[in-house]
């Protein structure tokens, strides 16, 4: 799953019914980019940010470990790792520039749309 969340040339903004979605579940992109960066960067420890489904909503998440956000009833449509290994290497301890660049740069909107299709 979550290698199919990235893509090359992947990031910005969305299109279609994911990005009405988020303009009116979550404020609009601007607002979607800095909850889900905060979400990532303010998961204590090893962990994941999601961009889920619930209950006909787009909400943002963040789980430990290695805990899907399917367990806590939600269906994923986007996830970013952070777990240090997925970042040290490029970015030392600079979690927020990771994420940051993920969301930029990284994101695959094409698969987050086909995920809220069959949520």
């Amino acid at each position: 799953f979550y290698w199919n969340c990235l893509k090359g040339g992947g990031g910005g903004k969305p299109t279609g019914r994911i990005a009405q979605m988020i303009e009116s579940d979550l404020g609009g992109y601007d607002a979607f980019k800095k909850d889900f960066a905060n979400a990532c960067v303010t998961q204590f420890g090893s962990g994941w940010g999601w961009l889920v489904a619930e209950g006909g909503k787009l909400k943002i998440m963040k789980t430990p470990n290695a805990e899907p956000a399917f367990l806590k009833g939600a269906t994923p449509l986007l996830t970013i790792d952070v777990w240090e290994h997925a970042y040290y290497l490029d970015y030392q301890n600079r979690r927020p520039d990771h994420v940051n660049a993920v969301i930029d740069k990284l994101l695959n909107w094409n698969f987050a749309a086909e995920n809220l299709a069959r949520a």
